[in-house]
């Protein structure tokens, strides 16, 4: 009441500008605080759970207003941020430990800012996140309880400030480019600079009852709107309410995948493809030797464990997609040599990322499999890889690549055969992989060069690749022809890891190839005469290479390859050779007893068919549509099945409701009828809707 009095004895200019003072140190104030790195009410990891029902760990940022969230706690990747002005806060009932609350936007609105705290258009790739709500789980109670205060004061906060700008002048803060985006984050959370005063407002004192100032003002009524749509004194337990989002945004559970830790990356030239046998070893490879003859299958034999690198062949195989996004690129490609370039300098980025000394990945058991994905930061896209082992003898190891939405997958199957030669041993890879460009219908056909490993009776023992490989396609008559070279008996250093090879279009020859398949590849055009790097493992290209996300151990099947081999891969990690050979007979033996309990059955794979024309190894659940965005949503992975979440919503007059295409071509004049039926229905609730939102906003 004194307030009052003594507003209405000022002069009606002066108690505005007292007011506008009043609106510019808040706005200035919630500036300073979203700018201030130091004003952060809360901070911590949780979880999130995304569209598909899959929970990411995240790092979050409470500060006044506004949610930020992170990947890490070096806010150097921004996600999102989520505008606490238009949330609710709710516990959560969880099914797991730790302690579950939601926010969530009463009227099915989006609560994220549309640019970050540094002006980011873009936020770093995560799993699919929820538009109008967000389910976080707390490691603890009490971890979940102190986030539900913090919230509660910063929900306090965003009212507040709300509240105090509600209309005025221009507010003075400086509008440069590194401000702005500050700037359209205010006026998201309800801040209003330059709004047009209308004379009447300052006709009289009755008027000023209007004013967000006076003492029945517009702040008792956000206070009121508050009280019932927040509920935020009385923590709601939400129950009936606690599926309505997710029904709404009902997608299928997808894989959690995280980032991978650790990879061993060996340095370029010979010095990593050379070991040195110890005193020890040498006698279990002589022992070894006296089983083999010359030009034995080596498939059956038992190899010691000092030569295993310590992960599945399935695993190995993966090793190809660590820059998938060059086929991303190579699909975008208008001409046909350009594209059959880009795919022969993906295939050279398979090459050089190879293991410290000569080392040879486990032969993985049948029905062992081996799931992984790469986010793709440019397309906001993922490459799914699974692999499963189809045959134990002969050894085969099916796989099948997928990226719908960047428009190219690879299917494949191989066959390892291993000879002995005396001195010498070679690793053949008998198969081809296929890479199709969906919408262009171009499929190349890939072969594979052979493991060359010599010196196991005398000299070093040193591995190399040698053989000739091709990649070609039939539609476009393009065709790459390569050569991996075996250093010769007389050869230096520069003569390791050689390649050459040429590119045709029909039977013209384009350009040739040289240099070396772990460090720099040329090609010389043949129309120009110029000579340019077509691939060149430099550090930051290293750096640069996608991150492979794996499924957690904890999460995997126990036919999965880490799960599966790990305790001998705990073993060779704690150079244990001993136990290493204990853990890998108790695999062997078990496979051995369930082929024997099988009998004659066919073994039957749960992932991959056999064409039983060409004997090729086909994936299961293989979709090779062009990716259509009008109607495909995500494409996710679950259990090893690839597949694609499509809408199966759309939107009529603001209201959502299902619809199927494949019924509407079929409707018959009976669900016409009803259909019609239907939208009057909905046009009333339309109406309900628009009428109870007028009534909000009075």
């Amino acid at each position: 009441s004194s307030s009052s009095s003594l507003t209405a004895s000022l002069p009606l200019p002066t108690v505005f500008s007292i007011i506008m003072q009043e609106k510019k140190r808040a706005a200035k104030e919630l500036f300073s605080a979203l700018k201030d790195p130091s004003v952060v009410i809360m901070s911590n990891w949780l979880k999130i759970r995304g569209s598909l029902k899959s929970w990411t760990k995240l790092w979050c940022a409470l500060k006044p207003g506004v949610l930020l969230i992170y990947k890490t706690p070096k806010t150097d990747h921004w996600v999102g941020t989520i505008l606490l002005s238009a949330c609710k806060l709710i516990e959560r009932p969880s099914k797991k430990d730790g302690f579950c609350f939601k926010l969530y936007h009463p009227l099915d609105k989006s609560i994220w800012a549309v640019k970050g705290p540094k002006g980011e258009n873009v936020g770093s790739i995560t799993q699919p996140l929820p538009s109008n709500y967000l389910i976080f789980r707390a490691a603890s109670e009490s971890d979940g309880r102190c986030w539900m205060d913090a919230l509660e004061l910063a929900l306090s906060c965003s009212s507040l400030y709300k509240l105090t700008a509600k209309a005025g002048r221009e507010a003075d803060i400086s509008t440069s480019s590194e401000s702005s985006h500050i700037l359209h984050l205010l006026s998201n959370l309800g801040f209003h600079f330059s709004v047009r005063l209308n004379d009447t407002v300052l006709l009289g004192n009755h008027h000023m009852e209007h004013d967000g100032f006076s003492d029945k003002s517009e702040r008792e009524a956000h206070d009121d709107w508050d009280t019932t749509a927040n509920e935020i004194g009385g923590r709601l337990t939400e129950e009936s309410d606690m599926d309505q989002s997710d029904e709404l945004s009902s997608g299928p559970q997808a894989t959690a995948y995280v980032e991978q830790s650790t990879e061993e990356m060996a340095e370029v030239g010979e010095a990593s493809q050379v070991e040195t046998v110890s005193e020890e070893n040498k006698g279990l490879i002589w022992g070894l030797l006296k089983q083999l003859r010359p030009g034995m299958d080596l498939s059956k034999v038992v190899l010691p464990t000092f030569i295993l690198e310590p992960r599945s062949f399935l695993d190995k195989l993966s090793d190809y997609y660590y820059h998938a996004d060059l086929l991303s690129q190579a699909a975008l490609e208008e001409s046909a040599y350009g594209r059959i370039k880009q795919v022969l300098r993906w295939y050279l980025s398979g090459f050089y990322k190879k293991p410290k000394g000569l080392k040879k990945p486990y032969n993985p058991i049948l029905g062992e499999t081996f799931r992984c994905c790469w986010l793709h930061p440019q397309t906001n896209s993922c490459t799914f890889y699974i692999a499963e082992q189809v045959s134990h003898h002969p050894p085969i190891s099916a796989f099948y690549v997928c990226n719908r939405k960047d428009g190219f997958s690879i299917s494949g199957s191989i066959l390892a055969k291993s000879k002995f030669y005396g001195n010498s041993l070679s690793a053949i890879l008998d198969g081809k992989a296929r890479l199709l460009f969906m919408s262009r219908g171009e499929e190349y056909v890939i072969t594979m060069p052979y493991a060359h490993c010599k010196g196991i009776l005398y000299g070093t023992m040193t591995l190399e690749l040698g053989g000739k490989v091709t990649i070609e396609c039939e539609k476009t008559k393009c065709f790459t022809e390569l050569e991996f070279k075996l250093k010769p008996f007389l050869g230096g250093a520069c003569s390791v890891n050689q390649i050459s090879g040429k590119i045709s279009v029909g039977d013209e020859l384009l350009a040739t190839v040289d240099g070396h398949w772990d460090s720099e590849v040329f090609i010389h055009e043949k129309h120009s005469g110029q000579q340019e790097t077509l691939w060149n493992p430099s550090p930051d290209i290293r750096s640069s290479r996608l991150k492979r996300q794996v499924v957690q151990i904890d999460q995997q099947g126990e036919f999965e390859s880490e799960r599966l081999w790990q305790h001998v891969t705990s073993a060779i990690m704690d150079r244990d050779q001993l136990r290493a050979t204990q853990e890998k007979f108790v695999l062997e033996e078990a496979q051995r007893r369930e082929s024997r309990e099988r009998g004659d059955k066919a073994w039957t794979s749960r992932l991959f068919h056999q064409d039983p024309v060409t004997s090729e190894w086909t994936y299961r659940h293989m979709d090779t549509q062009p990716w259509d965005p009008e109607r495909c949503l995500v494409q996710f992975e679950k259990d090893g099945v690839i597949q694609t979440h499509e809408k199966s919503q759309r939107q009529h007059n603001g209201l959502s409701y299902s619809h199927s295409w494949a019924s509407q071509q079929k409707v018959s004049q009976i669900n016409h009828s009803r259909a019609i039926l239907d939208i009057a229905m909905m046009e009333a609730s339309i109406t309900s809707i628009q009428k109870t939102q007028q009534d909000i906003q009075r």
